[in-house]
């Protein structure tokens, strides 16, 4: 007994109706079209409707379902001429957890910034890197922090002798050896950054500073009598965001006496070396 069966053609829907069914714009099967992803199995020659059909639900949800992880219409063409699907999906696992990391990251820096305000001055940390320098260096032992200042005017003179030039932008900043607050008896060191090494002389030493890749900095604006609230804000920033002082802090004189008519014009930044703790 022979049974003769003919095949049913496959029915097809128009693009309004297939879009309502997969909730699927129509704007975004046309476009979908445009670019090659999913052709409609069917267009009318005489009125141009698009006709799709239930053999394209697998090429659609597979378009969809990686258009909900944040592949690229690029990326999914590739995968549909032939690319490793699984190891696609490995390298969007990688990048979403890089992005993971990155939103923690700036969760925490804004916890950071949170902490750090000031009922008087808000302070903004941010964290840099500070460039490889070669410095001319005066070693001091100051009786008081005012002191200090009275040595930079002689600090200069004796540069400009040995023929020294600062780096442009200059970088200057002051240095604290002895891992403590004190009020007298201050180990300090003045240094200047400046294009190359001279002879040392007998108060003046020259030195190279490595780079430090992760540095929290702080700006103050004002008197220097300030500086304990910069300090503190910097500390707690760097407590927040689970960070190890990893050297001594600079301040680095940017304006001052030498270029402004107000204490208030005067600007510093505070930095600190850290690294990240275990």
């Amino acid at each position: 007994m022979t049974i003769d069966c003919k095949k049913e053609e496959e029915k097809l829907y128009r693009i309004g109706l297939f879009s309502r069914m997969n909730h699927v714009t129509i704007k975004a099967l046309r476009h979908y079209d445009d670019v090659g992803l999913l052709k409609p199995q069917f267009i009318d020659p005489e009125n141009g409707y698009r006709y799709y059909s239930y053999s394209q639900l697998p090429v659609l949800h597979q378009l969809l379902a990686l258009r909900e992880i944040g592949c690229s219409l690029e990326e999914i063409k590739q995968v549909q001429n032939g690319t490793n699907e699984e190891n696609l999906l490995r390298r969007k696992k990688q990048q979403l957890l890089k992005e993971i990391a990155d939103r923690t990251a700036m969760l925490s820096l804004l916890e950071g910034y949170v902490q750090t305000k000031d009922e008087e001055t808000a302070y903004h940390p941010v964290i840099k890197e500070l460039p490889e320098v070669t410095v001319a260096s005066m070693q001091l032992q100051l009786p008081n922090y005012g002191a200090l200042f009275t040595h930079m005017p002689a600090m200069g003179a004796e540069m400009e002798r040995l023929g020294c030039e600062c780096i442009d932008p200059g970088y200057c900043f002051n240095i604290y050896h002895d891992g403590e607050y004190r009020e007298e008896d201050i180990n300090a060191e003045i240094c200047e950054a400046v294009v190359e090494r001279k002879e040392d002389s007998e108060t003046i030493t020259f030195k190279e500073f490595p780079k430090v890749e992760t540095a929290v900095c702080v700006l103050h604006q004002g008197p220097y009598e300030g500086f304990p609230k910069a300090y503190a804000a910097a500390v707690r920033f760097i407590e927040v965001n689970g960070y190890d002082i990893s050297g001594p802090p600079r301040e680095h004189y940017i304006d001052g006496l030498w270029n402004k008519e107000t204490e208030a014009e005067w600007l510093t930044e505070i930095q600190f070396p850290v690294q990240k703790n275990d």
